[in-house]
């Protein structure tokens, strides 16, 4: 959902000189697609090569890199497609390091007119995002389109029933007694086969903009039906019994005086509040075929302690499966965990850490020790488990099997998260080694399915800790048999790789403070620049401000550039040859990693400024960006 070009909007491409026409059957009216969240339409793209539309929709983009770093740390609305018309979220106000609320949001509607897409009319929500920069990436304002309306988000845990039509007021559906500027509506809305529409709302101490330094209040699930009448239960009362309360104490990481990690075989991290069990920022809720519904919660001081929560029809409690996984054996902190992926694992047996005494690795503890601590998470010396940061748009997924992903973050896998796999019943499947901040598409085929994800093995940041010298930040140089490299990857139903596409693409586009473009050519080499930032450790957990730092780069930059087989080749400024076919560069299971050269750094890329058109150098970086 984040967007790392020269300017935020949305750019809509066609197939040479041939008629832009609108799209009568399938269409995109919410988050994934549709109330499972597959993101899948069977419906061939059209071909990246002529530009119809140009929609700048966040022009505050200057000040929100300016104050983050050079890093744009918003999530955004997907567009919504509705036949011929096009709804699309918008922001204006002034971008502030203390608080998001001093924007404004907007929803508008684009209709096809003439070949050209054009705005008819913009609703002015009241809608706020909680927090601020210093507490996690901005929350996404998302609305859905359902029976015959736009609902979009408000002020207050509200939303808005609109008009399609002309963008009025219908009716504000508030679940709450009053309009609470402390209460939030932090997810996207979900729509299910009947019209009913899903949402979460969040209530927080402050107005949000301190919004981890004291306890949240409560969180709730809303259900509106299409008569506009109102279900609403509290995740507090729901889970009450089946997750630890809010003055329970959640073991957090070893300190970093203690690294390398673990500091012994038999140590255990200390213990802080965990918190009141809320609903998470960004979590979509996804409908199931029977009415099931998944979302996600986590303790509000600790985001190692998430759950999966299965709801059923009538908002009573089905199940809540930890994401962490519980002690298999009650009182024994190290029978717990699901990833076996951690210290001493070899990497051609799965693993993603250098041996043990390394740089990047963890602590050698002799050969019992080592034995001990084989496959654990070095910064709790236990099973490695899925966390919760608020700074994520992962959001849960089922598969036609009526099993459930989800996309949760990890730390020691040098934060690519993993990709949680479970039954219906909340039974942990399985799980694959990258997953953080991404919502899967289903590939339904020949009777079964396949799962495509982004597959990032990230660099700049160290393995699992901040210390230069026990986590440095050169992956390639520390780890050279799981390099820097970023794939698109397609999974089996068991999480067991199909295929993986390697990307290659050496090019982005930029636009210069005159307003020129140039591309930047980075030079062929093993790993793409990441910015060196890491994590530090506060409170047994990564400070917001340096989640973010320590993520953005690694997971923006190289993604941006494209995903497929289709590259910008600079040769002539004829705009044919600005785009050259090639052939798929696809790496067939077992996937073998590979050991490169590099060059240095300081010699590693150059800028080369080209005369292009702004229409030339938009379409550059629409290619890389929705390749």
């Amino acid at each position: 959902m984040r967007h790392r070009w020269f300017a935020v909007g949305f750019v809509v491409v066609a197939v040479g000189g041939a008629a832009i026409t609108a799209a009568v059957g399938p269409s995109w009216p919410q988050w994934g697609q549709n109330p499972q969240h597959t993101g899948f339409l069977n419906v061939k793209g059209q071909n990246l090569n002529r530009i119809v539309a140009d929609i700048v929709y966040d022009p505050l983009v200057p000040k929100e890199q300016n104050l983050n770093d050079g890093d744009l740390l918003v999530h955004y609305q997907v567009p919504l497609v509705d036949g011929n018309d096009v709804y699309m979220e918008s922001k204006a106000g002034s971008y502030s390091k203390g608080a998001y609320a001093t924007q404004s949001w907007h929803q508008n509607r684009f209709s096809w007119v003439g070949g050209a897409l054009t705005k008819i009319w913009t609703f002015d929500s009241d809608w706020a995002a909680p927090g601020s920069q210093s507490d996690f990436w901005e929350p996404v304002y998302h609305a859905v389109l359902a029976n015959g309306f736009v609902y979009d988000p408000g002020l207050g845990g509200t939303i808005f029933k609109l008009n399609k039509a002309d963008g009025s007021v219908v009716r504000r559906i508030n679940p709450f007694e009053t309009i609470d500027p402390n209460t939030f509506t932090v997810s996207p809305l979900t729509t299910d086969a009947f019209g009913n529409v899903y949402y979460n709302a969040l209530k927080v101490l402050n107005g949000g903009n301190q919004f981890l330094s004291k306890d949240a209040v409560d969180s709730w699930l809303v259900k509106v039906a299409p008569d506009d009448s109102i279900q609403i239960v509290s995740y507090t009362t729901l889970l009450a019994g089946n997750v630890p309360a809010r003055s329970d104490l959640c073991y957090a990481t070893f300190g970093t005086s203690q690294l390398p990690w673990p500091p012994s075989a038999n140590a255990i991290p200390g213990r802080i509040a965990c918190g009141l069990q809320r609903v998470a920022i960004n979590i979509a809720p996804a409908i199931a075929p029977n009415g099931t519904i998944y979302t996600v919660t986590r303790a509000h001081f600790i985001s190692r302690y998430g759950y999966l929560v299965a709801i059923n029809p009538d908002l009573t409690l089905q199940w809540a499966t930890s994401l962490r996984g519980d002690d298999t054996v009650a009182g024994d902190y190290f029978s717990g965990g699901y990833f076996a992926d951690g210290c001493g694992v070899p990497v051609l047996q799965g693993g993603w850490l250098p041996p043990n005494g390394q740089p990047n690795g963890c602590r050698d503890l002799g050969l019992d020790g080592n034995a001990a601590t084989f496959g654990r998470d070095p910064a709790t010396n236990r099973l490695g488990g899925g966390r919760v940061l608020d700074d994520s748009s992962s959001t849960p997924t089922i598969a036609p099997d009526g099993s459930i992903l989800y996309g949760a973050y990890t730390r020691y896998n040098w934060a690519q998260g993993h990709m949680m796999r479970f039954s219906d019943s909340g039974q942990f499947l399985g799980a694959f080694g990258f997953g953080w901040d991404t919502t899967p598409g289903i590939y339904q085929h020949d009777g079964t399915y396949s799962i495509v994800i982004k597959n990032n093995h990230y660099s700049g940041l160290g393995s699992y800790c901040n210390d230069p010298v026990i986590c440095p930040e050169d992956r390639d140089a520390t780890n050279p048999e799981s390099p820097e490299e970023f794939f698109i990857t397609q999974l089996r139903p068991d999480l067991s790789v199909e295929w993986s596409f390697k990307n290659t693409n050496t090019l982005s586009c930029s636009r210069a403070a005159d307003g020129s473009a140039f591309i930047r050519v980075v030079r062929e080499r093993a790993r793409p620049r990441s910015k060196r930032y890491g994590l530090r450790q506060q409170r047994g957990r990564p400070s917001v401000r340096d989640r973010a730092r320590g993520i953005v780069e690694a997971e923006d930059l190289p993604t941006a550039r494209a995903r497929r087989g289709v590259y910008a080749r600079v040769a002539r400024r004829r705009r044919e040859d600005l785009y050259a076919e090639r052939g798929p560069s696809v790496r067939r299971e077992p996937v073998t990693p590979v050991t490169r050269s590099h060059a240095a750094a300081t010699d590693s890329e150059r800028f080369e400024r080209l005369p292009f058109s702004r229409a030339e150098a938009t379409a550059i970086a629409a290619l890389a960006e929705l390749g």
